[in-house]
């Protein structure tokens, strides 16, 4: 299947507006057939106490990031990064020797209302931020920062595959035609896995996990705790809500949950830092941190093997949400 194909059997339905249409209650999902019900029960089983809540939001619960999400206090989370946007989706801003850099931009409409001011109450400059890094190329994402862009030269990076969904859009839900790109940056800095972004001292590889979009970035960083160097990462395409994601989606989106499992196997990720944070307690992890006291741990990081089971139960919801559709 060629790329644009794929792009438009992948859902864009964050970087479309929602549009409420009349129209008949959807029918009730079929109940899990016994194989099914065994999968989950084992996912549920890899979660333990720790990721209870993630297996019940990515197994049974799913649900969309809104607009009517609880506002976050901006929050310093580690010496060099910070957090800024709603319990549905979060920016992450780094201090680094050359500047700011940015995970992600939050969606046009948060700009004034969350961005803006979570820079102004953290003491950050705007001004500062050289380049902000997509997890993928939905507004719901991108759509802050054509203003970064065009008033500071900040640099943007994306996906090559991203990008031309982003010029490209695939149709609309229902049929709908495809809708023109407003609120854009223009084409800018393309992420390649492999390729490391670097920016001063501060170094960030990205890896290739398609299926949410055709681009989807995972990214691999350091952050400093305390003074203590911890390897931290970030899932930047997760799939929410499965439903719109077609067959061949979800299947490439088990396989790549599996290629970021390995690769921060390898780099011993200990940190979870997540740009949709919906299956993560975030607002009681940023209590913690407003509590913490020295000596005590810091709540985003979970340590190497959690953060393994963090992805073996997105794998394996993932492979549950495939097998729904098969049976």
């Amino acid at each position: 299947m060629s790329l644009s194909k794929f792009a438009c059997s992948l859902a864009l339905s964050a970087a479309l507006p929602i549009v409420t249409h009349a129209q008949a209650p959807a029918a009730p999902p079929k109940p899990d057939t016994p194989a099914v019900q065994a999968m989950v029960e084992k996912a549920k089983k890899t979660a333990g106490t720790q990721w209870a809540d993630e297996a019940h939001f990515f197994c049974e619960a799913p649900r969309a990031n809104a607009a009517t999400d609880p506002p976050i206090v901006p929050t310093k989370i580690f010496d060099n990064v910070y957090a800024i946007g709603n319990q549905g989706t979060v920016a992450y801003v780094v201090q680094t020797s050359a500047g700011l850099l940015m995970f992600d931009s939050l969606g046009a409409n948060f700009l004034n209302t969350q961005l803006l001011p979570g820079f102004q109450a953290l003491g950050l400059n705007p001004a500062d931020v050289k380049m902000i890094v997509m997890g993928h190329g939905h507004a719901d994402h991108f759509g802050g920062s054509p203003y970064f862009q065009e008033k500071f030269g900040t640099k943007i990076y994306i996906s090559g595959a991203d990008w031309n969904m982003i010029e490209n859009p695939p149709p609309g839900r229902n049929g709908q035609p495809a809708a023109p790109p407003q609120g854009a940056p223009k084409r800018d800095q393309v992420v390649t896995e492999g390729q490391p972004i670097v920016l001063g001292d501060f170094r960030v590889m990205p890896f290739a996990i398609p299926g949410h979009t055709p681009g989807s970035m995972g990214y691999i960083f350091p952050v400093k705790d305390n003074g203590r160097t911890r390897m931290a990462a970030m899932y930047g395409g997760t799939v929410l809500t499965p439903g719109p994601i077609s067959d061949e989606g979800l299947a490439t989106y088990v396989k790549s949950v599996d290629h970021f499992r390995n690769e921060t196997k390898k780099a011993g990720v200990e940190v979870v830092l997540q740009n949709h944070p919906l299956m993560v307690p975030l607002q009681a992890n940023l209590d913690r941190l407003q509590s913490r006291k020295k000596g005590d741990a810091n709540p985003f990081v979970v340590g190497k093997g959690n953060y393994q089971k963090f992805l073996d139960v997105m794998y394996e919801c993932s492979a549950v949400n495939l097998a729904r559709r098969k049976s």
